[in-house]
């Protein structure tokens, strides 16, 4: 259970850090170009989740990540979750607490990673988004290896009985 702490902290620290630059060094909406075409730092407060879903309804987004994170600690709790999964939850964790920080005390997630690709300008976002989606995107990779895993064992068994 350290090491999940431990990561959501760094997760969350990395966030507050990043968050609190945008808010002392931008205003909002201003855009400083980093990789021109590509890659710019854009000042958005976002009152949804990803992609602005349910823009407007923070109190109802906040109850929903409070009950998240309780069920996601439940869950960690009741299993035996490797090394490697406690990094996920744990990145998942400090990511869905660094924009529950900003929820309560802004009414708004701090947004500010913005990225264009051939015309196309992706939903600006921060690196609490990041983090949640590195951790379960990782998580779905180690549960479909650890499927085949088991189907391989449950093939060989099946084999070996005949």
């Amino acid at each position: 259970m350290k090491k999940i702490i431990l990561n959501s902290l760094i997760v969350l620290i990395a966030d507050r850090i990043t968050k609190q630059l945008v808010l002392h060094y931008m205003i909002e909406h201003q855009s400083i170009p980093i990789i021109q075409k590509f890659f710019y730092l854009t000042f958005s407060k976002n009152t949804g989740v990803a992609f602005s879903l349910l823009e407007g309804k923070v109190p109802l987004i906040i109850i929903m990540t409070i009950i998240v994170i309780l069920l996601i600690i439940k869950y960690i709790k009741v299993t035996n979750p490797s090394q490697t999964e406690l990094i996920c939850y744990g990145l998942v964790l400090g990511g869905a607490l660094g924009n529950l920080i900003d929820r309560v005390f802004y009414g708004y997630v701090i947004d500010f990673l913005d990225f264009q690709f051939l015309g196309y300008a992706f939903p600006i976002f921060n690196l609490a988004d990041t983090m949640i989606v590195i951790g379960i995107f990782l998580l779905l990779i180690f549960s479909i290896i650890e499927s085949r895993n088991q189907n391989e064992i449950y093939i060989r068994r099946k084999n070996k009985n005949r």
